[in-house]
This record gives C-alpha cells, structure tokens and sequence, in this order.
C-alpha cells in the first residue's frame, strides 16, 4: 500500500487534426473507411464477461447509402437487462474499492489509445454509422471524448482535494464514494463523445453502470467499449446493452438499486422516465440521480451594430454543420431590418457552394440526417411551411432515394411565433425573423418567450451596451451563452456545457460539477482526545 498522494497529468485539449491533402491522417482515415466498408461486422453485447450473441438482429446501415449494411448487433430483451444489473451489481464492491488513482490510469489509457490506434477506427464508425464528415467526428469522436477522459481525471482529483476545516482536536474529513447502486447511461446518436461520457464519466467515480445506446450509434458504441476493455476496464463495470428503450425501462426503473440515471436524448423520453421514478420512488434504496440534457431550440440574436458577414457565416455553420442534428444548432435566429439583405446576400453565396453528399468524400459539408424517422420528421416541416406560405429563401429539397438527404434549408417568417420558430426540428432547417432595427430590446422579450427550451443562444453586436443588454435580459434563455460566436461548438474544460427550463438539469458536462452528482459524500469526524466527563463548564455555580 503506497503512502503518496498523486497529481494526474495535467489534461491539455486534444488538437484537432487537419485531414488536408495528403495528410498522415487522411490517408489513415480513408484506409479505415475503406476497411469498414469492405466487410459486415457482427456486434455483440457486452454483459459481465461475456460477449452475448442473440438471434435477434439489429441492421446497422450507412445513412447516406442505407442500402449498404455495415453488420448486425445482437439485439436484447429483459433478460438481458438484468444479467447486466447483476453483472453490475456483483462487480460494484471490488470497483468501488479500487484505489482513484487506478481507476484513473484506465481512462487515460482509454484517451491515449483513441489519440493513436484507435483514432481512425472511432472516426471512420462515426463518419460511417451517423454520417458525419470528417472534421465533424474528428471534434466529436476523437477530441471531444479524449478530452472528457482526460480532463474528467482532473476533475475528479480536484473533488478529492475538496476537505473541510478541521477545528483544535478534531480531524475533519469528506470521502466521496459511488452511489449505492448502479447507474443507468441512456445515451443519444449524435455525439459519439457524449455517448462515451455518460458512461464513463460516472464510472470513474467508481460507479457500476448499464449502458444502452441508442441503434443507430451502436456501430461507433461498440468501438468505445472495444478501446476501454483494452484499457483494462474490468468486467462488469460498464455492461453494454440493445434493448428497446421501454424494455429496458421496465427493468431498470424497478430495481430497488436503480441508483441514477445519466441521459441525453428526447424531452419527451426524459420527462416520461422522471414521473417513472417519481411513481416509483418508494421501491428504491435511496433516490436516484436524475442528470439529463434534453432538446434546445437555439437561437441567434443580432443586433443592428452587427457584423453581417459573420452572422452570415455564424448561421451557416451553427445551423448546418452535421445536419442541424445538434442540441445545440442554430434554429431560430433573430435579424434587424438594416442588416438582413447583406446578411441573406452572403448566406446565399454559402449555401450555393456547399455541397452535399456521402462522408467519404471529403469535399461534402452536409451529409444525410441520422434515419428514416428523422427524414420524415424534419421534411414534413419543410412541408408544412411551404402549404402555410412560409417563403423558403434557400433549399426546400430532401430525397431519400438513396440517403436520408435533406437540403440545408432557410425558412424566412414574418410571424415569430411560427411552428418552426418554436419547436425542435434537429435537422438543417433554420427559421429567420426580420425585425425592426429600432425594437431591439422587444425582440429580446420575444427571444425570452418564444422556446420552452434553453440550452444554447447567441448575440451579435459590436455595441457593447447592446451585449451587455442581451446578457442580462437572456439569463435565463441558455445554459451556454455566445457572444459573437455561433451557439455550438462547447470545449471540454472550457465551456461546461448544459441548459435549464426544458433542456435538462444543466449539470455541465465537460466539469466537475457533473461529476459531483455521481458521488455519495459520507463526512468523517475524528476527535482525537476525547472527553472522559459529561459535564460543561457552565454547569459550576458561581
């Protein structure tokens, strides 16, 4: 047993490789899309130690060609679930024993394995199974979850760190275990990096987790598992599971050590599993954390002191990049009178040179949405703004012959609170309202009111009493909050990332803030000379 206390390295954010012609990289990552594509893969779950194959199978396809089949994953039913919470459960003991410092190593191998071997193959799973070009997974599945990795370790010490003050012959201190229980990681498509992190992030604070992701993530899913058991994961610490949603609901939120749940996904899904736990709060050992970022409907709000070119290039990026399929992209955005035709000149000019098209060629920007659902829901919008007299100044179009493709399209509104003004699309639709250069702060008001969500936003102003306005009147608007910037694009260790009202818990991911809420505090109390007779001082009379 050592006597030292460790510092872990000092997490620094991962560069963002280039992929320009040529490249070391490029060539590795078209190596790596080449070798996915050339076979099927079959996809196993991962319960305890064991790789569970059932005969039930799971299409994974590629969403900008859905007609090739990438492999199959083995798909789960109850049973499956609660081999997994045993599996939990009986691994819990020994992880939560398990010195920080060891668990820590694990993680950060994990990081330097995705950093080198592993690079290519998380981005090109990524790039093929959510179709995102290659900068896009480069930021997601490479970047962003190394540096969860690495600057969750960080993190972590700095909680330990936390004592409290200790008063003349007493030692004060704070120990900070795992939840009792397990913990539920029900994880989205559209970030790999989040994806990873629900999981591991409370598994690092010596948590036992079940993992279920969703379907059509399980293709760059099954790699992250396959990065932290090389790392040393041992088993049954994250089991990973395929199992429909409401399946493995009825399981898991009914299990007296349901412990917490660490969720990105649908408002509606998340508001739906609350009132389960609510209705079931007397079965638990003790409550349950509820840790979840939901949907946003993101706004940009530009002042008439604006930039026009970079609000134009602020709206291009933060409403089309992956499709729009961001929490938080730009969807709403809110333009003076004075700057509009300049703004809509320049958007036009982008939008004309951007093409779209499958990841492989890496001269697309926009790639096709996630599945058929998707398609359906978001060109039904589409739809209904053209049969409503919306005027659709830029794309309009989406196929689905071959790919889920929808165009990057731009909805001009003269009503603020249209559908498209106000509901989540999650697809590259961006809805604009012209206002009147002199309503400044009404519009502010109107931004206020409009979403239910409040996750991300931006303002755009050189005049710096108008963004100082903004900030105020929008406190409570975002979670994340720009100023002259696009409202995506959080850094780990920069800018923790989260939203209240409908858009979650606002737990921060990407802080020790959301690491906290994986922790069980128990404080300790030691008097070192305790006294031998029960009576105070004030009991003598004078």
């Amino acid at each position: 047993m050592h006597n030292s206390i460790f510092n872990p390295p000092v997490p620094i954010n991962e560069p963002v490789l280039s992929y320009a012609p040529g490249s070391g990289e490029k060539i590795n990552l078209k190596k790596a899309l080449s070798e996915a594509r050339s076979m099927q893969i079959e996809v196993p779950m991962y319960i305890g130690k064991e790789k569970v194959f059932t005969n039930q199978k799971i299409r994974l396809s590629v969403p900008h060609d859905h007609a090739h089949t990438l492999g199959f994953a083995s798909e789960g039913d109850a049973t499956h679930v609660q081999e997994a919470i045993a599996a939990a459960l009986a691994a819990r003991s020994n992880w939560a024993a398990m010195p920080w410092e060891h668990r820590a190593a694990i993680f950060l191998k994990a990081a330097d394995l995705l950093a080198g071997p592993y690079r290519a193959k998380i981005n090109a799973a990524t790039m093929l199974g959510q179709s995102k070009n290659a900068y896009q997974a480069e930021i997601d599945s490479a970047c962003e979850l190394i540096d969860f990795l690495r600057f969750n370790v960080a993190f972590m010490k700095e909680i330990y760190d936390e004592q409290p003050n200790s008063s003349p012959g007493v030692w004060n201190r704070l120990e900070y275990r795992p939840l009792e229980g397990f913990v539920f990681a029900l994880t989205p498509f559209n970030f790999t990096a989040i994806a990873g992190n629900l999981a591991a992030s409370a598994a690092l604070m010596g948590n036992v987790i079940v993992w279920k992701p969703a379907y059509t993530q399980i293709y760059s899913a099954q790699v992250i598992m396959e990065v932290l058991l090389e790392a040393g994961l041992p088993a049954g610490v994250i089991s990973l599971i395929f199992v429909d949603g409401p399946v493995a609901g009825e399981v898991v939120f009914n299990n007296p050590d349901f412990a917490g749940i660490h969720f990105t996904g649908s408002t509606a899904v998340f508001q739906t599993i609350w009132k389960t736990i609510g209705a079931n709060i007397t079965k638990y050992k003790s409550y349950p954390r509820i840790v979840g970022e939901t949907g946003g409907k993101d706004f940009v709000m530009a002042h008439s002191s604006a930039n026009p070119k970079i609000l134009a290039t602020a709206l291009v990026r933060g409403a089309f990049e992956f499709q729009g399929q961001k929490c938080s992209a730009a969807s709403r955005a809110y333009v003076p009178s004075n700057l509009w035709e300049e703004v809509k000149t320049y958007m036009l000019d982008d939008l004309k040179s951007i093409k779209m098209g499958g990841t492989e060629d890496f001269r697309n920007f926009v790639n096709a949405v996630i599945d058929e659902k998707a398609f359906d829901k978001i060109s039904g919008f589409i739809t209904q703004a053209k049969q409503d007299g919306q005027e659709i100044i830029a794309g309009g179009n989406f196929d689905k012959s071959k790919g889920y493709f929808i165009e990057p399209t731009v909805i001009l509104t003269k009503d603020p609170k249209y559908t498209t003004m106000c509901e989540e699309i999650f697809g590259p639709v961006l809805t604009i309202f012209v206002y009147d250069k002199n309503e400044f702060e009404q519009t502010l008001d109107l931004v206020n009111t409009t979403s239910p969500y409040a996750l991300t936003g931006s303002i755009f102003a050189q005049d710096r009493y108008a963004v100082e306005l903004a900030t105020r009147k929008l406190v409570d608007t975002a979670g994340n909050f720009y100023i002259n910037d696009k409202p995506t694009g959080a850094v780990v260790g920069q800018q923790p990332f989260g939203g209240g009202r409908a858009s979650g818990t606002n737990d921060k991911a990407g802080s020790k803030l959301n690491l906290l809420r994986w922790v069980n505090a128990r404080t300790v109390k030691e008097t070192l000379v305790p006294p031998t007779d029960y009576r105070y001082p004030f009991l003598t009379e004078e």
